[in-house]
């Protein structure tokens, strides 16, 4: 086993035990039972909950799917359908004709 995650609350730990099981990845959340004592008990990496895997070999997929979450992908997200804004860089649905950013016109 390996903790792959430490998240800021319970709920944050199942989301994300939740994005990994839905990746083919098993887990658990472990830790939740001290959130309770917060406040007698400092929050700390130790004592937040936290996601492990019971295999070792998903390693790889755990982190990919983690850092996803982190950078606010969303799993189903690719890159078609968008376009990217020649001014800021900033990339758009494919159905907007202007940058939702900085407002410049598709081209």
């Amino acid at each position: 086993m390996q903790q792959v995650y430490t998240a800021q609350h319970p709920a944050e730990a199942h989301l994300v035990k939740g994005l990994l099981e839905a990746s083919g990845v098993h887990c658990e959340v472990r830790g939740e039972a001290l959130w309770g004592t917060r406040g007698m008990v400092p929050v700390t990496v130790e004592t937040a909950p936290s996601v492990w895997i019971f295999d070792d070999a998903d390693v790889d997929t755990a982190k990919t799917v983690i850092d996803r979450y982190e950078d606010n992908i969303p799993a189903d997200s690719s890159n078609e359908g968008t376009w990217i804004c020649s001014s800021c860089g900033e990339p758009s649905e494919e159905q907007f004709t202007q940058c939702w950013n900085c407002g410049t016109e598709r081209h």
